[in-house]
């Protein structure tokens, strides 16, 4: 099965010298706003859904430019529409848009167009952004508390530290006391962070700033960090799992649709954010292309798990390896899900535990110079 899907689209090949695809003379449009991803997920399962029920193209890309809403992704439609009614296939139609619709997208259209299939591969499309979305908005759920929490303590920190301790420093100043060491390290603490706040809140964000910066332009830097990334215990497996689980859906759905091997690995390392994961695909690639198989490769990458490895092994030798793919992105997706519910419930007493350590250390600080000027006042 494998070899006849390689052979299935053969136009697609010219179009993998770059990292993205070259439209032709025709200049690239759609580009004045940001569409959100689950508009082009609904799209997606609406396109799929009426070309399934056997509604030309042109009929169902007017359908449901006509139902949405005005904005980027309307305009986006109705230039598609008007595309794709004066002739162009509908994937060179959607590339003009990359952003609304990347490589990934549009080879999966035009391996669908190329072998009748392009409702077939609309459903294939439409559950991939579903299980996509879904990781996603399970990972952003699992952190969303966590990182309510430490917002939420920093804050009180902050205010207990620049407000209220200097109300104390007043108190002990009037009463003369000495202070005990833990008791002068917050007050300096708190003098520092009120005379010196903008060091205090500038340098995270001056932090911020420069690795934003160097993420988006330095790739030995992204590479660095998405490596470290994933070595952070409790973060770091579910991270690598995340990835095999995204690697495995992306090309097995693109083999699926009929994309080519070397082409399907050539959008997936385009497509993928990790440098890591980009740069064992692009090694997996070069051995394709000089003729071996993708399992071995794969397991000197060092990314991917034995059983990863072997199960691509399997899909390789029975012809079935995109089914093998998938099945191995849903079995991560789960392991995923679990993952990052047991790294809350681990994450959850840790920052409880850290925030009573911060609080007990300010109210002990606090409370012992207070008994010095209670024992003062009651031996008057």
């Amino acid at each position: 099965m494998a070899k006849r899907i390689q052979r299935s689209t053969p136009k697609a090949a010219p179009r993998e010298a770059g990292r993205r695809p070259d439209v032709g003379a025709a200049p690239r449009r759609g580009r004045s706003g940001r569409v959100a991803s689950g508009s082009v997920t609904d799209f997606t399962v609406q396109l799929a859904t009426l070309s399934e029920a056997g509604i030309p193209v042109v009929r169902a890309l007017t359908i449901l430019e006509g139902q949405t809403r005005p904005g980027p992704f309307k305009e986006v439609l109705r230039e598609i529409t008007e595309d794709v009614s004066g002739g162009s296939p509908l994937s060179e139609a959607m590339q003009k848009h990359d952003r609304c619709f990347d490589r990934l997208y549009a080879s999966m259209v035009r391996a669908g167009e190329a072998g009748g299939v392009l409702d077939q591969v609309l459903q294939r499309l439409a559950i991939f952004r579903e299980k996509a979305a879904e990781l996603r908005s399970k990972i952003v759920t699992a952190m969303m508390y966590p990182a309510v929490l430490v917002f939420v303590a920093v804050a009180v920190v902050s205010a207990v530290i620049t407000i209220v301790i200097p109300k104390f420093d007043e108190i002990f100043r009037s009463f003369g006391v000495e202070l005990p060491e833990v008791t002068q390290i917050l007050l300096n603490v708190s003098k520092f962070a009120s005379t010196r706040w903008y060091v205090v809140f500038g340098l995270p964000i001056l932090i911020a700033v420069v690795h934003v910066m160097l993420m988006s332009r330095q790739i030995g830097y992204r590479r660095w960090i998405h490596g470290m990334m994933m070595r952070v215990p409790l973060f770091g497996p579910v991270l690598r799992k995340t990835i095999i689980a995204g690697f495995s859906r992306t090309f097995g759905t693109l083999i699926q649709a009929g994309v080519p091997h070397l082409d399907a690995l050539g959008i997936v390392r385009d497509t993928t954010g990790n440098e890591v994961l980009r740069d064992a695909v692009e090694d997996i690639r070069r051995t394709v292309r000089e003729g071996e198989g993708i399992a071995r490769p794969m397991g000197e990458t060092g990314v991917f798990d034995d059983i990863v490895v072997n199960m691509v092994d399997v899909g390789e030798e029975t012809g079935e390896l995109d089914t093998m793919l998938l099945k191995v992105a849903e079995a991560y997706e789960k392991q995923v899900d679990r993952g990052s519910q047991r790294l809350l419930n681990l994450l959850e007493p840790l920052l409880i535990l850290a925030m009573a350590v911060v609080v007990g250390f300010i109210v002990i600080a606090l409370f012992l110079p207070l008994l010095d000027i209670m024992g003062a006042i009651g031996s008057q």
